[in-house]
Parts: C-alpha cells; structure tokens; sequence
C-alpha cells in the first residue's frame, strides 16, 4: 500500500525540514509567485554529504536549475533529479542572505531583520548541524541573470501563483529549506509568502 502524500504549508519567513526517501518526489510550490526558496539537500545518512552547487554546474555545464538537472553532492553523487518545472530555472550562484550581509547591502538600520542564514541554523540545529554546514544552496524560483561579463543582479521573480519544481531523490535526503525572509531586493517582490511542499511516492 502507498503511503499518502505529505503536505506541509510554510509561514512566510519560516524555515522547515523534512525526509525525502529514495524514489520518492518532493515538490516545492511558489504558491503565490515571486517567493525564492533557499534550500540545501543533505545525505540522510551521512549529513557530511551535502548539496555541491559547483558539481552540479560543472556535471550538466550550465549555470541554472531546470528540468532534468540532476544535483549533485560533494561526493559526487547524484541526490536529486529535477522531473518537472512550470518556472524554468532557478539559481545556485548568489548563496543566502544573512544579518551581515544585509547590513552590508541594504545598511545597518536592516541588521536586526530575520534572514535564511539565521533560518538555516536555527533548523539545522535539530539535528546537530551548526553554521559551518551551510553550504552554498539553491534558491528556488530566484531570478539571478548573469551578464556576458559575469556579474549578477538580483531581480524581480519570474514566477507566478503555482508553480513548482519537483524532484525524484536519488538517496534518502534531509531537504531544509528557508522561506527567504528578505524584503530589501526583489527577490520575493517585497512580499515574502507562504509556500507549500508536497512529498509523495
């Protein structure tokens, strides 16, 4: 008999984790657009395995996330395979905010805002990770051109009210995800959203 599928909806600004068995799919919904979702994969069984954005660039030679990216971990396994996206791609390069950065960014009026790297350690915490296993992520529906000359902008989401980006684990994977929090650039359009995840046979 199937199992159910797992439903979780996630506040604005929240951060949320959950296992995602192999062979099962995990679908991550931008259910009011425009909302970038930081998001790293773990190793269920060896959390020192982790998401590697470089390897995963480097294996499918491309500089976004789309369908039938495959992503990779640092030790050179395959965690995911990108089944389906109504989006079209999702960034890997421009990492996670955080108080400090925000203070660099946006001034030191905005250092007491809440940010994924705070999200991020206050989740990995329940499992006996700390700040130094956050590794470079994938910001889900994030909108990040690169220009000929290498330099990237943060700009308004191309996402609209529903659509996902769903993935078939290639291993058991702890997913923790940052519902990003910023409201300083257009990443999440000024608005951060309540989003949903949906984990399924």
């Amino acid at each position: 008999m199937q199992n159910e599928q797992q439903i979780h909806d996630i506040p604005a600004n929240r951060p949320w984790s959950g296992l995602v068995k192999k062979g099962q799919t995990i679908r991550i919904i931008d259910s009011y657009g425009q909302q970038a979702i930081d998001t790293i994969f773990y190793a269920a069984g060896d959390h020192s395995e982790r998401y590697s954005s470089q390897d995963t660039m480097r294996e499918q030679n491309g500089a976004y996330i789309t369908r039938g990216t495959r992503l990779i971990s640092s030790e050179g396994r395959v965690m995911l395979t990108v089944v389906d996206d109504t989006s079209g791609r999702h960034d890997t390069n421009a990492g996670c905010c955080s108080r400090e950065s925000n203070t660099v960014r946006f001034g030191h009026e905005t250092s007491y805002q809440h940010a994924c790297r705070e999200n991020f350690i206050l989740e990995l915490s329940k499992y006996g990770m700390d700040k130094r296993d956050i590794v470079p992520n994938l910001n889900f529906f994030m909108n990040v051109p690169i220009s000929q000359n290498g330099s990237m902008t943060i700009d308004d989401g191309i996402s609209s009210p529903g659509d996902y980006v769903e993935m078939k684990a290639e291993m058991d994977v702890l997913c923790v995800i940052s519902n990003c929090p910023q409201i300083n650039n257009p990443c999440n359009g000024f608005d951060p959203t309540p989003i949903r995840v949906v984990i399924g046979e």
